[in-house]
């Protein structure tokens, strides 16, 4: 027996009458017939006693109808519990972010989640864009904010967001009175022959400017190589040398004439903001929400311009 076997011997009973029971079931009345007969074929015994009253349920008849009262309830409760998890989804979803990212999402996201999804507990872990990936790679989180696409079988990334990223200086520097005033183009070719302060070679935004700099035939001038936008930021402003930065990591400090930028021409260069999830694990109701309530802040953060620098893409495109 199944569930529908167990409906249509209860609708028989309670309209009396296997014709009034196939109208409501829409089904025809020979195949409702033939369900019965299957069903005492099973059992092994007769579950329905046609009276002239209409169709009225044996002694085994009326045990399976209690059951199966009780078995479709079960049905039915199921049913609204799974779709109400569905619209209030529940669990403990697990999302990494690289540090800079952490700093403008982790408390809008934090924010929205707790009003929108209260039941969700939303734990955010950061480090940098490499360990991100593993962590993903191992299983150890959900979701991942990255600074490119991944490649990686299993994992599937959709671009969100483009950076541009920005040539900076300490606020004054009377060793380059060549250098064009604050907020002009920079050619990428001057600014490879300047001493550099950059993050080490494994990190993503030192691989993105080492891959400009080789596809241009140039070559960074890197005299300090640290891991700390923090720490590159306070070299810069000491007159240690130049960096490149996202423009938000370093807008208060420009604003403020603790540092002079300009934009980066011949070429620009943008860095990409991805979301990754696993396809190898089936995606719960959780992560799907915080999944799509995170590409929503990431859009938002950029439109309302709370990223300086970062702009939506033209086209989402799934990549990996």
């Amino acid at each position: 027996m199944d569930a529908r076997q167990l409906r249509y011997f209860a609708a028989i009973v309670e309209q009396g009458s296997f014709s009034r029971a196939a109208a409501i079931l829409h089904i025809a009345q020979p195949a409702l017939s033939l369900h019965v007969r299957n069903m005492e074929a099973d059992l092994g015994t007769q579950l329905l006693f046609r009276s002239p009253k209409g169709v009225v349920p044996t002694e085994a008849g009326a045990i399976l109808l209690r059951n199966a009262r009780i078995i479709l309830d079960q049905f039915a409760v199921a049913e609204e519990e799974i779709r109400g998890h569905q619209n209030d989804p529940a669990g403990e979803v697990r999302l990494g972010l690289p540090g800079t990212i952490g700093e403008i999402l982790s408390v809008p996201l934090i924010r929205a989640a707790h009003l929108r999804y209260p039941r969700i507990k939303l734990r955010i872990a950061e480090a940098m864009s490499g360990f991100v990936l593993e962590w993903m790679r191992e299983v150890r989180i959900d979701l991942a904010v990255v600074y490119r696409d991944v490649t990686d079988h299993g994992i599937v990334t959709t671009r969100l967001l483009e950076e541009e990223l920005q040539f900076f200086g300490p606020a004054e520097d009377a060793a380059r009175p060549d250098l064009p005033p604050s907020g002009h183009v920079m050619p990428y070719a001057l600014i490879c022959r300047l001493p550099l302060i950059l993050p080490g070679p494994s990190h993503g935004l030192r691989e993105l400017l080492a891959r400009q700099a080789l596809s241009s035939g140039l070559e960074l001038n890197t005299v300090v190589e640290v891991d700390s936008y923090a720490n590159i930021k306070e070299l810069v402003r000491t007159g240690f040398g130049y960096s490149i930065l996202p423009e938000n990591a370093i807008c208060r400090e420009a604003a403020a004439g603790a540092l002079r930028s300009w934009k980066i021409g011949e070429p620009a260069i943008l860095r990409s903001v991805h979301l990754a999830h696993s396809v190898e694990r089936p995606m719960t109701n959780a992560v799907a929400a915080i999944q799509q309530l995170a590409s929503e802040t990431l859009r938002d953060l950029a439109v309302t311009g709370r990223w300086a620098g970062a702009r939506v893409t033209a086209q989402d495109s799934d990549e990996g």
